[in-house]
């Protein structure tokens, strides 16, 4: 009896964590740094706040840096994925704003429609929500092959540079069309959505994150415009994200029911200084 209700015990932990364990995020250890310091970055998978898997080095497609000098591609050497927390080792060099990029192969999963229909109301999928629904589909469950993207801004010394515009290639990426480290206070972060190297109009996207003292900053969903652009208010200083899961049917693929390309962009807003 004991080992029975053990194992049923393991099985709704390893499905609770299958459910939860969706967004990833890129979290510097720190967003501002020096010049010619040596630092790490978190691959956060699971929530914003919390790893529930680390990413395996076979399952990454491209690691990026892009500063001032250009852009290098760090090796499995800077790459460590024990635990539920993988972290990426980097050193910067001269003062300017940095971008960090990480690629995931494609992966295939199945879900049940009772937990496929929960995680695209949760993780911020609405359109295939209201297709399914019209469709007659919310009692199915769904096949999905997903690839995840994700990018992180930091800012090195004072001195900004362009590098933070910089599109890395990657099959979905959000491209700032500002430098958020030189935003003026009150002002949008404008960001174009990106799939395939396409601009995408009425994507939707979500920002949200955590204050400076630990705080939620709720998240909010927005839709971009015609050109791919989406204007997101940056309403509290802390840690931010901007993510978006651009989700399609597979229409010549018959080995699963839809496609998924997932970004997210992590940045730090810090109180005006003047």
């Amino acid at each position: 009896m004991k080992r029975t209700l053990g194992i049923a015990l393991t099985l709704l932990l390893v499905v609770v964590t299958v459910l939860a364990a969706h967004d990833l995020f890129l979290k510097p250890a720190a967003f501002f740094l020096a010049p010619n310091t040596a630092s790490q970055a978190l691959i956060v998978n699971g929530t914003f706040t919390r790893s529930e898997n680390s990413i395996t080095w076979d399952r990454v497609r491209d690691v990026s840096i892009v500063g001032p000098a250009g852009r290098s591609r760090p090796d499995v050497s800077a790459w460590s994925d024990k635990g539920d927390t993988s972290v990426l080792r980097f050193t910067t060099e001269a003062a300017g704003t940095y971008v960090l990029g990480v690629s995931t192969l494609p992966r295939e999963l199945r879900l049940e429609a009772k937990d496929f229909n929960a995680y695209l109301e949760s993780d911020g999928v609405p359109d295939i929500v209201a297709a399914r629904r019209k469709s007659g589909e919310t009692t199915k469950a769904a096949r999905e092959r997903y690839q995840k993207h994700i990018k992180a801004l930091v800012q090195v010394g004072d001195t900004r540079s362009d590098a933070y515009s910089t599109a890395l290639g990657y099959p979905a990426e959000l491209i700032p069309l500002a430098n958020p480290y030189a935003l003026e206070r009150g002002a949008p972060l404008r960001l174009r959505v990106m799939v395939d190297g396409a601009p995408v109009a009425n994507q939707y996207v979500v920002a949200g994150g955590r204050t400076l003292a630990g705080r939620r900053i709720a998240a909010i969903g927005y839709r971009s415009d015609s050109a791919g652009i989406v204007h997101v208010p940056i309403r509290a200083t802390g840690q931010w994200y901007v993510k978006f899961i651009h989700m399609v049917r597979a229409v010549a693929d018959t080995a699963i029911d839809y496609e998924s390309k997932w970004a997210s962009l992590t940045f730090e807003v810090r109180p005006a200084t003047r």
